[in-house]
């Protein structure tokens, strides 16, 4: 696949390894070879050697039906959460909220175009989308891409907006560019985004942002809600000044975590 860099220190095959890992995908588990080619892009003889590659690894298996990959993939995602700490941070705020308000309560950072979920406590409730660590979405319609994109400056807020996003989902929301602008401007103003099924039927939620010791905004926590369920001003005056408070604790943890002598083992 060609790629967006003339970097001389750009390993080709590193890169095509990690491609042929994300084509496995929600609604397509198990791939056979021609597919894995056809989504890669590869030729069928280089996608077959990295799948062997990965078997051989660990991190796919194969049978009569085709290729699928293995639960140590997850030691890839987790190796980020666990090395920058964030699920230990944000665990004892989330879970306490979670149970205050009785609903889902979730950490995300942005990857791209997208949210990614980092750390979430989840409340078994019937909602129209499914989400685990490691769910995107597009950023702009969800009440945790809006406190982040809101923490960009303007520089890094373009690059962002011209990227493509790499979820599955498509947002029931369309906006134009003004539309985000003005959205954006509104959270930066109040200090919070909320959102009412934007991404999706029946679901709102409301985000605030999580900053470091240094007052940037590093990830945004969220709680969200079943629209037949909990009225905007349900969300507004009882649920988000729970949600702030969560922030806050968030973030004091988090800069004390950045405040740590260099060379600090934390025994959490």
């Amino acid at each position: 696949m060609a790629r967006a860099t003339e970097s001389p220190d750009f390993i080709e095959a590193i890169a095509r390894g990690l491609d042929v890992l994300t084509v496995f995908a929600p609604g397509r588990p198990v791939l056979n070879l021609s597919e894995v080619a056809s989504a890669t892009g590869l030729a069928r003889p280089t996608a077959r050697r990295i799948l062997i590659t990965l078997a051989e690894l660990g991190y796919v298996r194969s049978d009569d039906v085709g290729f699928s990959l293995t639960p140590r993939v997850l030691e890839l995602g987790m190796a980020y959460v666990c090395s920058s700490n964030i699920w230990e941070l944000s665990r004892p705020h989330l879970t306490d909220l979670s149970t205050r308000v009785n609903e889902s309560c979730s950490v995300a950072q942005l990857d791209g175009a997208d949210v990614v979920y980092v750390a979430r406590v989840a409340v078994p409730k019937l909602v129209a989308l499914s989400v685990t660590i490691g769910t995107r979405f597009p950023a702009y319609a969800t009440s945790l891409g809006k406190v982040l994109l809101a923490g960009l400056t303007p520089a890094a807020l373009e690059t962002t907006l011209s990227k493509r996003s790499r979820s599955p989902v498509t947002a029931v929301w369309t906006p134009s560019r003004t539309e985000i602008d003005a959205a954006l401007a509104e959270v930066r103003e109040r200090g919070w985004a909320i959102t009412d099924q934007q991404l999706a039927p029946a679901i709102r939620s409301v985000a605030a942002p999580i900053r470091n010791g240094a007052g940037a905004v590093v990830a945004a926590v969220n709680l969200n809600t079943h629209a037949y369920e909990t009225s905007m001003q349900t969300l507004v005056d009882d649920y988000l000044p729970q949600l702030l408070r969560a922030a806050e604790g968030i973030s004091a943890d988090w800069a004390r975590w950045d405040a740590r002598p260099v060379g600090e083992v934390a025994d959490r």
